[in-house]
Parts: structure tokens; C-alpha cells; sequence
């Protein structure tokens, strides 16, 4: 598997800048793999959170969340910090970053969240309870379709081999070192992957949260879906968490 040990030189040796563009990041010597209009970079989030409660799983690192990793990991290796506290603290500034995480904490506050992990707020989960939650994606690393964000279909994940290879190598194993958590898929998408996982007995079974939509802003049906959902979902959570 994939380490930041493996592109620390590569990283540190990147620019100083406010923002990186594509051309800073999409390039050769981050590429990791391509299928037909699929291409896979490396993105240095790595860091593994044991004890947590939830495990929130969107499709892919997007755009954002990638350019957030690269900044933050260089600065930090610049500094002098180790490969493990630049992962780390990398994959905490990127994860669902942007406003996606603003609608995500709303979601997770509508569902009770913090009355059932005994917390001021669902943001809390990206601060001062960080313990308490994992971030990761069906895909680890950022994939794009002709330097797009992938957004989970054309092609679905299921019809790629490519996809299915990374989520069965990197992510079940993943899961199935988080024994307290809830896995929170984000959309259909990342959903019908787990459910296909646990079938094949690669990840605990019955940990599924069913029927959690995608927090993106651009998910027109998100808070229909929400909102048509909330009860179950809140039951859902009660009885694994509660």
C-alpha cells in the first residue's frame, strides 16, 4: 500500500504557493494509474483512526480536497514534521473540505450526532473529538474523468475494474480496522459498494448506515432525500451507536 514516504521528496520539493493549480498536481510523477477517461493520482491521506465511532465515506477526493492535501502536507514536511503528522494533518484539513463539510455538519446534527456521541456540535468531530471520527473515500486517491472531479458514475464504480481493484486492496481492509464504527456512506454510489463488500465478507457486516445522501451542494435531490430518510436513518444510528 501506498505510504506518503513514497512522494515526501516529491512533495516537499513542490513550489511554495497560495493555491495549486492542475498543472502543479496533475501531472506524471503523481499519476498512479488510468482506464479509458479514468485517471488516479496520489493524494497523501493515509492516516488511519482506530477508535472511531463513525467512518464517513464520500467517492473520491475531489479537486479541492486534493490541492488542500498537497499545501498542508508540504507545509508541514517543510517544517520539519514527521511523514505520520504530515499525513495526518493533511487528511484532517482536506477531508470533505470546502462547503461540503458546512452541509455534512448539518446533516450530522439533524441526525442527533453529537446527543449520541456527547458533543457540542457534529464540528467538533473535525476538531476537538477528531477521535471519534474517520474520514475516507471509496476511492482513496483523487480520480478525475479528463481532469474532472469522478462523481461516482460514467462509469460506476462496480463497471470499473480499475475502481473495484483499489476499494477491495485499500478500502476494506481500512474498514475493517475500525471495530466501534458506523460506516456512513455518502450517496448511492459509495452505498451499493459497501453493500457488495460486506457480501463478499471483506468489511463487518451490519454496519451499513442505508440511505445517507451526498452533502454536495451541487446534489439537487440531497435534501428531499434527507428529509424522506431522516427517521430511519436516526434509528439506524440509535441502535448501533446509542
Amino acid at each position: 500500500m501506498l505510504t506518503i514516504g513514497d512522494f515526501a521528496e516529491l512533495i516537499r520539493a513542490l513550489p511554495d504557493r497560495l493555491l495549486y493549480s492542475r498543472s502543479d498536481l496533475l501531472t506524471p510523477q503523481f499519476k498512479l494509474a488510468e482506464e479509458n477517461r479514468l485517471t488516479m493520482y496520489y493524494a497523501p491521506f493515509g492516516s488511519t483512526n482506530p477508535g472511531a465511532k463513525l467512518a464517513i465515506i464520500g467517492v473520491t477526493p475531489g479537486w479541492t480536497q486534493m490541492e488542500i492535501a498537497y499545501r498542508t502536507a508540504r507545509r508541514a514536511l517543510v517544517a520539519g514534521c514527521s511523514l505520520e503528522e504530515a499525513s495526518k494533518e493533511a487528511k484532517t484539513a482536506a477531508s470533505f473540505g470546502g462547503s461540503m463539510r458546512k452541509i455534512l455538519v448539518g446533516m450530522l446534527d439533524d441526525l442527533e450526532i453529537p446527543k449520541l456521541l456527547r458533543l457540542d456540535s457534529s464540528h467538533d468531530l473535525f476538531g476537538i473529538a477528531r477521535e471519534q471520527i474517520h474520514t475516507t473515500w471509496a476511492i482513496r486517491y483523487p480520480v478525475f474523468v479528463r481532469e474532472r472531479n469522478y462523481t461516482g458514475s460514467t462509469p460506476v464504480i462496480m463497471r470499473s475494474p480499475l475502481l473495484m481493484d483499489y476499494a477491495r486492496r485499500v478500502l476494506a481492509p481500512e474498514l475493517s480496522q475500525l471495530p466501534q464504527a458506523v460506516f456512513v456512506p455518502l450517496g448511492r454510489a459509495v452505498e451499493s459498494l459497501l453493500t457488495i463488500l460486506e457480501s463478499e465478507k471483506r468489511i463487518p457486516a451490519t454496519r451499513i448506515l442505508h440511505g445517507f445522501p451526498h452533502p454536495s451542494g451541487a446534489n439537487g435531490h440531497r435534501v428531499q432525500q434527507f428529509t424522506a430518510n431522516r427517521e430511519s436513518l436516526r434509528k439506524q444510528l440509535e441502535t448501533v451507536l446509542g
